[in-house]
């Protein structure tokens, strides 16, 4: 991954990287507005930029909660949104199928946390030769989180990083272990997931839950501990989002966020 970074790393820049797009794909037009956004804030900070929208959502709290727009159509506008802005793009899988189907549209693959311990899906994505990000679970230690990039290694891969989610924090809670970064960055580069950090899952309602204001904060002391990457979920109004808008940064608001987080990142260098 380290590798696969310095060839999309801005010259002269030695400044965080960052994932950043919609939850969902909900559509071209939308996916092209964020991503044209995220791109001239990421060039203005010289922030190398990796575009990411979920093609399907499989894990819903209900039977009727939005999953998607049709994989092969959502994938489609993934890969429109890399070769227009010529920018390196990601998408989450979550059965042994995708790997292959998602690694013809876009550059990343990503396993979500729930599935990190899961060898056949993990050593698949590994196997397509792409770059691979594993979620550490809500349940796992920082320290187990070896065991997850030693299975893409041993698949033959050396393209891959760890992204940082908060562990499980009671039933309906997240909490972010900082000392955790450090931890991991023994084993690949570490990126911290500040959105869905800030997630309050299962709510009676049926409908996931956040806390967007606490996204300055938590962004902040990731890049302060040493983070290599931020993954910020971001849309024009997350209150009408298909799918995690309770957690998500509204998109005119990333602009003075990555001017500050920006000054971090050079302070501690």
């Amino acid at each position: 991954m380290i590798q696969y970074l310095d060839t999309i790393r801005h010259k002269d820049s030695n400044n965080f990287f960052l994932i950043a797009g919609p939850c969902a794909i909900e559509g071209e037009d939308m996916a092209f507005e964020i991503a044209e956004k995220v791109l001239e804030l990421s060039d203005k900070y010289k922030i190398p930029y990796i575009f990411k929208g979920s093609f399907k959502k499989a894990n819903r709290s209900r039977v009727d909660s939005f999953t998607g727009i049709g994989d092969e159509k959502a994938l489609e506008i993934i890969r429109n949104v890399g070769d227009h802005f010529k920018i390196p793009t990601t998408t989450d899988i979550h059965e042994i199928s995708h790997a292959a189907l998602a690694a013809q549209y876009v550059d990343v693959l990503q396993i979500p946390a729930f599935l990190v311990r899961q060898t056949d899906l993990v050593v698949a994505a590994a196997k397509t030769g792409k770059c691979v990000t594993l979620k550490k679970g809500q349940f796992l230690s920082p320290e187990s989180m070896q065991f997850a990039v030693d299975k893409v290694k041993d698949s033959g891969s050396e393209k891959m990083a760890i992204i940082e989610r908060g562990n499980s924090f009671g039933y309906s809670d997240l909490v972010v272990d900082f000392r955790g970064i450090p931890v991991m960055r023994n084993y690949a580069p570490v990126i911290l997931d500040v959105t869905h950090s800030l997630q309050q899952p299962n709510q009676s309602s049926g409908v996931t839950g956040g806390r967007p204001e606490l996204i300055e904060t938590i962004a902040k002391a990731g890049i302060a501990v040493g983070a290599d990457g931020l993954f910020i979920e971001t849309h024009k109004d997350p209150s009408v989002a298909k799918s995690d808008g309770a957690n998500m940064l509204r998109l005119d608001l990333l602009d003075g966020l990555l001017e500050k987080l920006t000054r971090v990142r050079e302070a501690i260098l």
